[in-house]
């Protein structure tokens, strides 16, 4: 089982959301799922350097935010910013 996987089975919340402390677009995430009424679990990559590259590994993404949704029985990769507003039309 992944790093994603893990955090997922213990997570009660709707989808994954790894930040970092100073970017924009990861503010405007945790805005628009707030929005839309949607939880999530906020892993911030400054305060936890560990997870940072097995989440890179298993996503491909290398920038923030990273976002998961994990609502479905497995969890599903979205994208950043731009690609959970239009996963969530």
């Amino acid at each position: 089982m992944g790093i994603i996987e893990e955090t997922a089975a213990t997570a009660e919340t709707d989808f994954l959301l790894y930040t970092t402390t100073f970017c924009p677009y990861c503010v405007a995430a945790k805005r628009l799922l707030k929005d839309r009424g949607l939880t999530y679990q906020e892993i911030n990559f400054d305060e936890d350097h560990s997870t940072r590259m097995a989440v890179v590994d298993a996503t491909g993404h290398r920038t923030v935010p990273i976002i998961i949704d994990i609502r479905g029985e497995a969890p599903v990769f979205v994208g950043g910013f731009n690609e959970t507003q239009s996963y969530l039309r």
